[in-house]
């Protein structure tokens, strides 16, 4: 299992890569769902790169809303594919904080951007709801998110 965080220290958070047919699947676990969300995401970078690149690159900050957790997760993974495509960065050392107000959830984001031209990255194309889940177990949270590459 790998963790990190964007200043060091562990991540509350963890994630596995699991294969999954001609895609790859993310399993994250983590204390709390904002660790769940950047465990996730630190997933997702890794399954663009054999190493996570430890320097390098700008900070980028984001936010989205949506009308439940597991649609909140998906639209997150997707702006970073987004950001990344658009911005020709790979998100690592994200940290995400997820609150809920009225019904609506949101996420803010913040991740460390290394340029694509820097490393050697593996495309991959999007996140999908396939299997999708995102939940508490035994007092802590789990995705599991497969994403096509």
């Amino acid at each position: 299992m790998n963790s990190h965080t964007g200043d060091g220290q562990p991540a509350s958070g963890e994630f596995e890569l699991r294969s999954h047919t001609a895609d790859v699947a993310v399993e994250a676990t983590g204390d709390s769902i904002s660790a769940v969300f950047g465990a996730t995401a630190e997933g997702l970078a890794a399954a663009h790169v054999d190493t996570l690149p430890e320097d390098g690159g700008s900070t980028h900050e984001f936010s989205v809303t949506a009308e439940s957790t597991s649609a909140l997760l998906f639209d997150y993974l997707d702006r970073l594919i987004y950001l990344r495509d658009v911005e020709s960065v790979l998100p690592v050392d994200n940290e995400a904080r997820v609150t809920e107000e009225n019904g609506e959830w949101q996420v803010e984001a913040r991740f460390r951007g290394v340029p694509l031209q820097s490393i050697a990255a593996r495309e991959v194309k999007a996140a999908t709801y396939s299997e999708m889940d995102l939940s508490q177990q035994d007092g802590r949270w789990h995705a599991y998110v497969v994403l096509d590459v």
